[in-house]
């Protein structure tokens, strides 16, 4: 049974990590979609990816942030100003017509994402501090749902409400909504009460000085490598199931809503798992899951397969992904230096970023290339890789998961 204080503390983060991913992945799906009917071209469709920039580029204002905040009352006030200006960018550009105003829009979106990346670096540190070492699992959880049952409405609801209502309506609306995200957390009245263990001096000096921590090579190469078994998967998903004869309509269920529902519900999953069983199992265990969905597709690849096995495929790959979350934002939240919650967090979380953004971009290539069946091979590799890399520096993340443990 949750107690009362922590189901308002997770409400608030769910609340708050739904308002980051609904816009995010309606600006980087839906747009292009919309773009496409508009008869934009492809070249100018690809520009619509520089909103990602800022969620790349945010571990370099990250110091300043932790640097000004040392309780979660500061975190919470950067939370603030950076949600308002986050709606009312995306309300101003409501007024701007996609067919006129193309360039002008790309350059708020931008803009409205450095908002959003700064919100991103204050809640991961206000959560920091707010959870305790115990609640971290299903902390992480509510952090991961949110993204997902955001990612379930920015990329399908939203597609829906346009049709229906148009450009300027749907972008007041998705303003308004993330005002509305900001309930919880104004009427949370726990935030200043909780102080730093270590007052902030954090700076860019600190972003080299994170990789010179000793035994943090071992959870580097995780960050890295955990998500290399799936996400060439993910990404090569869609275009997959068109190539099996699968319509929009039936992606859309499939992929839209099945299987970021799945992702979110094995997040919640994951989080009592993580509290309860040792983290080296843990690593293995879900691992595992990776491991057996890519053999499965490439078993699928060999013959012709009825379309329920390519459904159980796809719910299965989504729950890999789900659980591979929230135990990498768990396990990057026990690996931060007091008084660089921010700082360190988000330098973990780029790493993972950059290394899916490479796999998921050179995925393509090699399927267009060699075809479906070698990318999942060469995913099979690179999770048992990743298990190789675990086995062989246990002792590091035996050794960081106990240091946190005293934190």
């Amino acid at each position: 049974m949750i107690e009362k204080s922590n189901f308002q503390k997770y409400s608030v983060l769910f609340s708050l990590y739904i308002a980051q991913a609904i816009p995010m992945s309606f600006f980087s799906t839906i747009v292009p979609v919309i773009m496409r009917q508009e008869n934009y071209s492809l070249e100018s469709i690809a520009l619509i990816q520089l909103v990602k920039l800022p969620w790349i580029a945010k571990f370099l204002w990250a110091p300043s942030i932790d640097r000004y905040s040392n309780t979660t009352a500061d975190y919470r006030r950067w939370i603030f100003i950076s949600e308002f200006l986050y709606a009312a960018i995306i309300f101003g550009i409501g007024f701007l017509s996609l067919q006129y105003d193309f360039t002008l829009i790309i350059i708020f979106v931008v803009i409205a994402f450095v908002a959003s990346a700064t919100q991103d670096i204050a809640t991961d540190a206000y959560a920091i501090l707010l959870l305790k070492k115990e609640e971290r699992g299903f902390g992480n959880s509510m952090q991961s749902a949110g993204s997902f049952v955001g990612t379930l409405v920015g990329s399908g609801l939203l597609l829906i409400i346009y049709h229906y209502y148009g450009w300027q309506l749907l972008l007041f609306g998705l303003a308004i909504f993330v005002i509305i995200a900001l309930v919880p957390l104004f009427f949370f009245k726990k935030n200043g009460q909780i102080v730093k263990s270590e007052r902030s001096t954090a700076s860019l000096k600190d972003i080299p000085t994170f990789f010179k921590q000793k035994r943090i090579l071992g959870h580097i190469l995780v960050l890295m490598l955990y998500y290399s078994g799936i996400i060439g998967i993910l990404a090569m998903l869609k275009p997959y199931l068109v190539d099996m004869g699968f319509n929009a309509k039936e992606i859309g269920i499939s992929v839209g809503i099945v299987g970021t529902s799945v992702a979110a519900i094995s997040a919640v999953g994951a989080g009592w798992i993580i509290k309860r069983v040792n983290r080296l199992k843990v690593y293995l265990m879900f691992l595992s899951i990776s491991m057996f969905i890519s053999l499965f597709f490439v078993c699928i690849t060999f013959q012709p397969v009825h379309s329920y096995f390519i459904y159980f495929g796809i719910v299965v790959l989504w729950m890999a992904y789900g659980v591979s979350t929230v135990l990498i934002y768990t396990s990057s939240m026990d690996r931060v230096r007091p008084g660089k919650e921010g700082t360190d967090f988000t330098i973990q979380i780029v790493i993972t970023h950059l290394s899916s953004l490479i796999i998921a971009t050179q995925s393509g290539r090699l399927a267009d290339i060699y075809g479906y069946r070698t990318l999942f091979y060469i995913e099979i590799g690179l999770v048992m890789l990743t298990f190789v890399v675990i086995l062989l520096f246990r002792n590091h993340l035996k050794e960081i998961e106990k240091d946190a443990t005293t934190l």
